[in-house]
């Protein structure tokens, strides 16, 4: 047995309200640079709908992640080596610029210098790839609230694949409609099919924390990265010829902060935490024959932290203690591994994704509600499950490979904690047989309820920081991302780079930023900082204004 440390994610898909603030956030973070308009490391997509780029879950069309040989071995779905050999220089198995969008912006000079008249003058898009007039047909959330209605819907693979097991399962009649938003990063996986297919060997998996980054001064262009990937969550910076991904903001997480899309989130669904793993069977668990099997295969892989086995091995292998702590408190290993109601996305990749969805319900207990029926009591929630207007086989198909087990058990979990905990909160004595009618007990449904419902930002950040000796040499004292040429591209081949050597640029270290943040300073300190993320909008946030009588103009 091998212990390997991951970071991952959890998102509760109930919490969505998709306001795309981590879209944003991640945008001006990360790739609000030249060559990388259309790129969103983090996008919010309305389901059912084609997703982005369009149609990315289409593997017979894209050709990505892992699939079985033969012999029973896992082999890219792309091809072997010599399959991208012979088609290095033109791989033929990438989504184009209109399965992703043209990006553009206004012609806002039209506005400000148009001359006075009498009609009014109209900023009309350009591209801002060719900086010609462009017509706008397609972006990362076109379809954002419209994928549940039937112009849209139809088009989702995942939709076509149940309908062509069984027609009458899915209708998309208007009175029928029904959506939910589902936010996608990069999944960090396991076994990740877009390391595999790098030929230059500039994609890697950091050892520390699993983060998966690209290496900018190997990368050379060749994107079949792009086609290995089965979530299309690498892009290619046509400015700068290299690969660019999610990068889990690993500065932010070095030194204890989580994402920006984390910190950003109005709903604050995103849980981060570091869960324990055995790499030695990693492959093993992506190779079971029955694609339904893999999500409980991946399960197997989650190591359980407060085993003595498990803790001493860690150890031999040189985990931190700090880490082993973090691993207990984590989140992510609760939803998943212990409480099981949280669910990986497309494990029939065989990537071994990191990132977990807890699957919707909010629109059950409306429907329920909307009916006269009491949409918290148990007995109808657990009798709604089934009758959804977007069936379970379609929660299925996106998170457990087609098995509607594992769904229907965390469904009737989340149904279970909301009925358990209403007799709490209205002091009514708790039921205890409704916990036990979802495999739980009272204790075990009162710690998902602190989970998901009143978690605190310390309680759904797990995050243990880099040790001061790696995390200095790890220091950076400029960003190759914030300058025009691009990251990595002084000097380092004839493959689409630029030359020359970097501006310099004078940033802050991310040690900084938290001293900052979390800096005790009161008034008048220049160190100190006031989170307004918790505020509730009423009254004055501590330590935003001065006290009363300690101006200067008072005090005299």
């Amino acid at each position: 047995m091998k212990v390997m440390t991951q970071l991952a994610m959890v998102m509760n898909l109930d919490k969505c309200i998709g306001c795309h603030t981590c879209s944003v956030t991640c945008k001006q973070a990360w790739t609000n640079r030249s060559g990388v308009e259309y790129v969103w490391f983090n996008n919010v997509e309305t389901r059912p709908g084609q997703g982005y780029p369009r149609r990315y879950q289409d593997q017979d069309t894209w050709r990505g992640g892992w699939e079985l040989g033969r012999r029973g071995r896992l082999k890219p779905k792309s091809g072997g080596r010599l399959r991208k050999l012979l088609t290095i220089f033109a791989n033929p198995v990438l989504p184009n610029i209109r399965d992703y969008y043209e990006p553009w912006t206004y012609d806002y000079s039209t506005l400000t210098t148009a001359p006075l008249g009498d009609d009014f003058p109209v900023a009309q898009p350009v591209s801002l790839l060719s900086g010609r007039p462009t017509s706008v047909e397609w972006s990362a959330n076109w379809d954002d609230n419209l994928g549940g209605g039937p112009a849209n819907a139809g088009l989702d693979p995942v939709i076509e694949r149940l309908r062509s097991e069984a027609e009458e399962k899915v209708r998309f009649s208007f009175e029928q409609a029904y959506m939910f938003y589902l936010p996608r990063i990069c999944e960090h996986c396991l076994n990740p099919s877009c390391v595999a297919s790098c030929p230059s060997g500039a994609m890697y998996k950091r050892s520390e924390d699993g983060i998966v980054l690209v290496d900018q001064d190997r990368c050379r262009g060749w994107r079949m990265c792009v086609t290995g990937c089965p979530y299309k969550k690498v892009y290619f910076n046509h400015r700068t010829g290299k690969a660019e991904k999610c990068t889990f903001c690993y500065p932010r997480i070095e030194v204890g902060l989580p994402t920006v899309c984390s910190e950003t989130c109005v709903g604050r669904l995103r849980y981060i935490g570091p869960v324990l793993y055995d790499a030695d069977r990693v492959g093993e668990a992506a190779s079971v024959a029955d694609p339904t099997d893999l999500y409980e295969a991946q399960l197997d892989l989650l190591l359980d932290p407060s085993d003595p086995q498990v803790t001493d091995a860690a150890r031999r292998e040189g985990i931190p203690e700090d880490w082993l702590d973090a691993a207990r408190r984590s989140p992510v290993y609760a939803l998943t591994k212990v409480h099981r109601v949280a669910l990986p996305l497309h494990p029939e990749f065989r990537t071994l994704p990191m990132v977990w969805y807890v699957p919707p319900l909010s629109p059950v207990t409306e429907a329920l509600s909307s009916t006269g029926h009491d949409g918290e009591d148990v007995d109808n929630l657990f009798g709604a499950i089934d009758t959804l207007r977007i069936p379970v086989a379609y929660l299925a198909e996106l998170f457990t490979a087609g098995d509607p087990v594992p769904v229907r058990r965390a469904l009737q979990r989340l149904s279970a904690m909301r009925s358990y905990m209403r007799a709490v909160n209205l002091g009514d004595p708790p039921d205890e047989s409704v916990a036990a009618r979802a495999g739980m007990t009272g204790e075990d449904v009162t710690a998902l309820y602190r989970l998901l419902a009143v978690a605190k930002y310390e309680d759904r950040y797990v995050i243990p920081t880099a040790h001061e000796a790696e995390g200095r040499h790890m220091e950076e004292t400029a960003c190759s991302l914030d300058f025009e040429g691009g990251p990595g591209m002084h000097g380092s081949g004839p493959f689409g780079e630029a030359s020359g050597r970097p501006r310099p640029v004078s940033v802050e270290t991310f040690h900084a930023l938290r001293h900052r943040q979390t800096s005790p300073g009161g008034p008048g300190d220049p160190e100190a900082r006031v989170n307004l993320l918790n505020w509730d909008g009423k009254g004055r946030p501590a330590g935003l204004f001065p006290p009363k009588g300690t101006r200067p103009e008072e005090s005299a």
